[in-house]
């Protein structure tokens, strides 16, 4: 809870931000029956807002993916049942019933069942996405659609190669940096400095049994092998883009990562997308970008964070050049209160956020307003990330009307270059994961609302 001399100190959050939802594109979210419940998350608005532009794309996704309800699919994405719980027979199967749930008319929405006997959805052959229900509505749509076709073509190919990373065939180049870190700024960098290991690495997969079964299961042609090698690196950024925005974070706000016993970071608003499949190393990245460093524990922290992900904490003192990673179910005030307070989880040196999403709703915002308020009166060093320049823009002016201390925003170097398609809107132009980052730290905004519009209009 936040010191009492300062809990009257925010603001309500303003009425004229405009609810936006950003739906993750080739994960179907994980929700609660109602949004009225007191923990909303982003998952469930996510899935949610997928009936508001497709009527009935909800029930096609669960009945695609042989789940009768949503609390059947939660409970896969928890944690709590085997992935084999899908009960697909084989790949082919398996990939046909996931490209079946992107299947509705990019323009009239209508899905399969609602269409009659002399109508068929096709796909749009340059981009091999977003379907059709005929030439009139693909013709209809063109203006829109051209937009951004070619980008689509990309997450038509990301979201199968993906298959690789999930199934541990396409293993991240890892390792001690052979250059002084500091050096590293962003992808260019990152990708010069890996490059010999990077390539042999690409030329593996490429050549693998992985890829050859892959290929031979979706039933689409294989693209050019220069096309699928842009793919595993679009997909490796993805993969690192969060453990080495972490370390942007410590980088900018200047945490001490050299502190006897290791440094802490807290992910706040975690859930099945931070955890869900998330292997031990996946971090390691992370340590690799601060040689020398005597330990990072990194702890997820949220209502959505998967059961198979959740590890009790030790306060015990990290083996120096380790990299630790643990979870916790619940809402971050209330795992403030039981763990940190009391002692049994470390102090964090730097909370990160990643696409919390309080600008979407009143509901979201109601239910990070407590943790807001925590991070800026106990003065706890902040990161989060944005998907747009839009999101950016409301989230920033939520901070300032909470008298937060922005120090920082930019555009971030370490954002995910893979492109991201909104489900049920796919001529909605395509974002990437943390694209942009804001940093604060305590109270006292040095920004007024009038020059935060103007830095934002004009770009960062």
């Amino acid at each position: 809870m936040a010191p009492r001399s300062r809990q009257r100190r925010h603001k309500k959050p303003p009425s004229s931000v405009t609810p936006m939802v950003v739906t993750p594109p080739t994960v179907v979210t994980s929700v609660p029956l109602t949004l009225s419940k007191p923990d909303p998350s982003i998952d469930a608005l996510g899935f949610f807002s997928l009936e508001n532009n497709v009527p009935g794309l909800s029930q096609l996704i669960l009945q695609k993916l042989n789940m009768k309800s949503y609390e059947e699919y939660k409970l896969v994405l928890d944690g709590g049942a085997s992935v084999s719980g899908f009960g697909f027979r084989c790949l082919r199967e398996m990939f046909q019933k996931m490209e079946d749930t992107f299947q509705f008319c990019a323009h009239c929405r209508a899905l399969p069942s609602g269409l009659s006997d002399s109508k068929v959805l096709r796909q749009c052959k340059r981009c091999r996405n977003v379907y059709y229900c005929g030439p009139e509505c693909q013709k209809s749509d063109w203006p829109e659609h051209r937009k951004v076709c070619q980008e689509l073509r990309l997450v038509a190919v990301d979201r199968l190669m993906e298959w690789l990373l999930v199934t541990g065939a396409f293993v991240l180049p890892s390792g001690p940096w052979p250059c002084v870190a500091e050096v590293v700024q962003g992808w260019d960098t990152w990708f010069s400095m890996r490059h010999l290991q990077l390539e042999a690495t690409l030329d593996a997969v490429l050549g693998s049994h992985a890829m050859n079964t892959l290929w031979a299961n979706v039933g689409q042609p294989r693209p050019d092998p220069d096309v699928l090698r842009g793919s595993l690196k679009r997909l490796l950024t993805d993969a690192l883009s969060r453990p080495l925005t972490l370390g942007l974070g410590l980088r900018a706000l200047g945490i001490d990562i050299g502190k006897t016993g290791g440094s802490t970071v807290h992910v706040v608003g975690a859930s099945h997308v931070e955890t869900f499949l998330t292997r031990p190393g996946d971090y390691d990245e992370l340590g690799y970008m601060f040689p020398g460093h005597l330990g990072l524990r990194v702890i997820m922290v949220g209502i959505d964070v998967s059961a198979n992900f959740i590890q009790s904490t030790s306060t015990s003192p990290l083996e120096p050049g380790t990299v630790q990673l643990s979870g916790h179910r619940g809402l971050y005030h209330d795992f403030w209160e039981e763990q940190v307070e009391t002692g049994q989880i470390a102090h964090p040196d730097l909370v990160v956020a990643f696409h919390p999403g309080f600008h979407a709703s009143p509901d979201l915002m109601e239910a990070w307003l407590p943790t807001l308020l925590l991070l800026r009166d106990y003065e706890i060093p902040t990161l989060i990330t944005v998907y747009s320049h839009q999101e950016l823009a409301a989230s920033l002016q939520i901070l300032v009307d909470l008298d937060t201390h922005v120090t920082a925003y930019g555009a971030n170097p370490f954002a995910s270059l893979k492109p991201e398609q909104v489900y049920s809107n796919p001529n909605k132009q395509p974002v990437y994961c943390s694209a942009y980052y804001i940093m604060f730290l305590g109270s006292s905004c040095q920004l007024d609302r009038t020059q935060l519009e103007e830095k934002v209009d004009g770009g960062v």
